[in-house]
């Protein structure tokens, strides 16, 4: 059967598409000079708009929790009486797509980073009992209310609210139609728009499957003496493309429900039993104070310009890096949440997702303090010596059954950045029809895509996928501006439909 690819915005497939090729092109010819460009705009892109992105999260976060506490909340999205997902899977989806495989191995290793080198903001003494709260205060920041609520809450609004009851199409520029109205649903102005979201989204979802190869083959030939080479690398990226692109192409109510739902029930299986095995007091010990002492410090955190360089390579590159996804995550959790309120998908994404973020961190990177404290360098050496998957490893190998842990954490990886990889490759083909049942073959295209670049980045070194994941952040800065207008937007709109529904 011949594909229907009549739908298709071109414009956007070719300026998205072709800027992808040329990347790779620019990377096999000379990956240095790659380096270079990426490293020169990464320090303008943190000197000049680290201060403005921060503003930006603080500022979306707390207009979202405004929207979802007035009559507002009582909202319903998607044009439907009531949620087409369960609320198991709904969250399940939210948390798996939006956490992905970033969560299991920083979950592992920002913690540790911390208590041996602290931040700035809190002048604590390395590697002692006072680093420890400061040292998960501040991956409660990275991970936490902030980046949740940028990913999907007062965009989601709009976007329903635009393509679900006023038609028009589900599209990253159409965030930008309350403010251009239909000069930028046309012409390349719009394309331009969409382009530069995908692009971001693209970097951010190779760069984790890239890492995924280079992680999981260390990983086993510790494990197992599987040879750590490029052709085991490979073997694991093409499984990895066979599983996601199934998954997306069967879409969201079969493939995406399915890999989530079992990822989380192998998270809360993990969890149990390290909380059960592991260090369990000191594990609710930790959360606890460290929770107390972020949100004490939130908005000293959440504003801190202190330390310039230390910000650009933690909360500047994490603000960046999920601004790029932006756009395209409010888009999926668009397509997800119909019939939900306001006030249900606000408070999910923007308060118990980063509460249950924050105890998985605690759970998994709580032990790895626990053990570093208990032995010194058990785990801070493993880490400065091979990096994020030596630091999951060294920590899952000191609990009992300590392979069999590290096995089902790999796996776990695995279906984290699956979830990703399919969640996205669903939302780049939506963007470019503009539907929410975009063509398998369009599917199969950007899940294929996806992989082969990032097959071909570890192919020349770390360097390559190193590259990319650096270059999202310079992505993030048009994609920043696209969600600006969100913060008035967002409550306007949700105003508007308080009154069409009776509730104000």
């Amino acid at each position: 059967m011949k594909p229907n690819l009549s739908g298709v915005d071109w414009p956007v497939f070719l300026l998205s598409g072709g800027f992808i090729v040329s990347f790779v092109l620019l990377a096999l010819i000379d990956i240095g000079l790659l380096s270079e460009l990426v490293n020169s705009f990464f320090a303008l892109s943190a000197k000049y708009f680290g201060a403005y992105w921060q503003l930006l999260l603080l500022a979306t976060f707390l207009t979202g929790i405004g929207v979802a506490i007035s009559s507002c909340g009582r909202v319903r999205l998607g044009n439907l009486p009531e949620p087409d997902i369960s609320t198991f899977k709904w969250i399940a989806i939210i948390m798996c797509t939006l956490l992905a495989g970033g969560g299991v191995f920083w979950a592992a290793a920002e913690p540790v980073s911390h208590f041996v080198s602290p931040p700035p903001l809190y002048g604590v003494e390395a590697k002692t009992t006072a680093a420890v709260y400061p040292a998960l205060s501040q991956s409660f920041l990275h991970w936490g209310f902030l980046a949740w609520s940028i990913l999907g809450s007062l965009t989601a609004i709009i976007l329903m609210n635009l393509h679900y009851d006023r038609n028009l199409p589900l599209k990253p520029r159409t965030l930008l139609y309350p403010l251009f109205g239909d000069r930028v649903m046309r012409g390349w102005f719009g394309a331009v728009i969409d382009a530069c979201c995908v692009i971001a989204v693209v970097s951010g979802t190779v760069g984790p499957i890239g890492f995924l190869g280079l992680q999981i083959s260390f990983s086993l030939s510790e494990l197992s003496g599987i040879a750590n080479n490029y052709a085991t690398q490979l073997a694991i990226i093409v499984s990895l493309i066979a599983v996601y692109t199934i998954s997306a192409v069967s879409g969201v109510t079969r493939g995406i429900q399915l890999l989530s739902s079992f990822n989380v029930v192998l998270s809360l299986i993990l969890v149990a039993f390290i909380l059960i095995a592991g260090p369990t007091g000191f594990i609710v010990d930790s959360f606890i104070q460290s929770a107390g002492v972020h949100v004490s410090d939130f908005l000293r955190l959440a504003t801190y310009r202190g330390d310039l360089p230390w910000l650009s390579g933690w909360t500047v590159f994490f603000w960046g890096w999920f601004l790029g996804y932006g756009p395209l995550m409010a888009m999926f959790i668009a397509r997800i949440s119909r019939g939900r309120t306001i006030r249900e998908l606000i408070l999910v994404i923007s308060v118990l997702a980063p509460v249950v973020t924050s105890f998985w961190f605690t759970i998994v990177g709580g032990t790895g303090i626990y053990f570093e404290l208990v032995s010194p360098g058990s785990i801070s050496g493993p880490l400065a010596e091979f990096g994020m998957p030596a630091s999951l490893l060294s920590i899952t190998q000191q609990l009992p059954m300590g392979v069999l842990v590290s096995v089902l954490f790999l796996i776990l990886t695995t279906i984290f950045v699956a979830t990703t990889g399919d969640s996205m490759t669903y939302t780049v083909s939506m963007v470019m029809t503009g539907t929410d049942h975009p063509p398998s073959s369009l599917r199969i295209f950007w899940g294929v895509m996806m992989g082969v670049v990032a097959a071909i980045l570890i192919s020349i070194g770390s360097g390559g996928v190193s590259a990319l994941q650096s270059f999202i952040v310079v992505t993030a800065v048009p994609v920043s501006l696209i969600l600006l207008p969100s913060i008035w937007n967002g409550p306007r709109i949700a105003r508007a439909m308080a009154r069409e529904q009776g509730l104000l």
